[in-house]
């Protein structure tokens, strides 16, 4: 019989395509979302999920849950029985959080311990954490491998992410475990001491990060302990760069405006990610031309993205 593996936030971006990979991969995912992040399809489930079900010609249990409510999830727990948990959920923008701070601490933070707490009371040990680079606050080196320090956070966002592995760190001690929307792209400064003045970030197809935390979950089974996994291409690419891969692939000119710095934001953020292939035999495969492909022909089928109800 299957494993079920529950994701949280699995009707998002990242999430649904993790579910996807789960799906492929043999297990049997359960998904809770509370649609924050996620548009609401035929049936009360995620569009995202409710096209998965379509492609693969399946059935996916869903539950609208938020990870605040904990009897409700104590009652998903009592129903099931987790091998593990693929954690998503959360707020997780970046500028947002710098002007509503205490918020993205109360959700973040008492969702993550709901969802810990409940864990161990129903001894599920096997956790699979999404996130962010944002831990790493403004880098002392690049690339950035997994003993670069942590917890010099630039923004709220990445302050709870960094608590929350935290959390997860002492609970295993513990336990010994270019659509055409937008008149013009907002480019959030063009002063840092990058190439060419716009922030460098490490973009990654979004099938590879999927890949890599289906590589994670695998890797559970060697009884790991608490292990940390920096997923990315290894390379970094401006804004400008990514508008001008963005216009090669979509074929259209995309205006842009250079705008104050944004707050929380940093000039450079790129993973070293060779202890990933090292020990997860995990590789990002698809390079900036493919992502840029991949996206322009995901919108120019949903041009509003999931809530047209355009099946791709």
């Amino acid at each position: 019989m299957a494993e079920k593996v529950l994701v949280t936030g699995g009707g998002g971006y990242i999430g649904s395509h993790c579910v996807l990979e789960l799906n492929e991969a043999g297990y049997q995912p359960v998904v809770v979302d509370n649609f924050s992040n996620a548009v609401r399809g035929e049936g009360d489930v995620p569009e995202s999920i409710r096209r998965i079900e379509k492609l693969l010609d399946t059935s996916i249990e869903f539950h609208e849950l938020d990870l605040l409510d904990r009897p409700g999830l104590e009652k998903l727990f009592k129903k099931h029985s987790f091998s593990a948990v693929m954690h998503f959920a959360g707020l997780k923008a970046v500028g947002e959080s710098v002007e509503q701070p205490l918020r993205y601490y109360r959700v973040n933070l008492t969702a993550s311990m709901n969802l810990l707490e409940v864990m161990q009371a129903h001894k599920v040990h096997n956790l699979v954490f999404s996130s962010s680079a944002t831990v790493y606050g403004d880098p002392q080196h690049l690339p950035i491998d997994e003993l670069h320090p942590v917890g010099g956070c630039t923004n709220p966002y990445g302050k709870t992410k960094f608590f929350i592995e935290e959390m997860i760190k002492d609970h295993c001690t513990a336990e010994k475990v270019a659509i055409g929307r937008r008149k013009c792209l907002s480019v959030f400064g063009n002063d840092y001491d990058t190439p060419d003045g716009t922030g460098v970030r490490d973009y990654i197809h979004v099938v590879d990060l999927a890949k890599g935390h289906i590589a994670a979950l695998k890797k559970l089974k060697d009884d790991c302990g608490c292990k940390v996994y920096n997923l990315g291409t290894g390379r970094g690419y401006s804004v400008l760069q990514m508008v001008k891969a963005m216009e090669k692939a979509s074929g259209r000119e995309i205006t842009y405006k250079i705008t104050p710095r944004r707050g929380g934001d940093i000039a450079s953020c790129y993973a070293d990610p060779q202890l990933a292939e090292k020990e997860l035999g995990w590789k990002a495969q698809f390079d900036l031309e493919k992502m840029c492909e991949d996206l322009w022909r995901w919108q120019s089928m949903n041009p509003t993205g999931f809530t047209n109800g355009t099946a791709s």
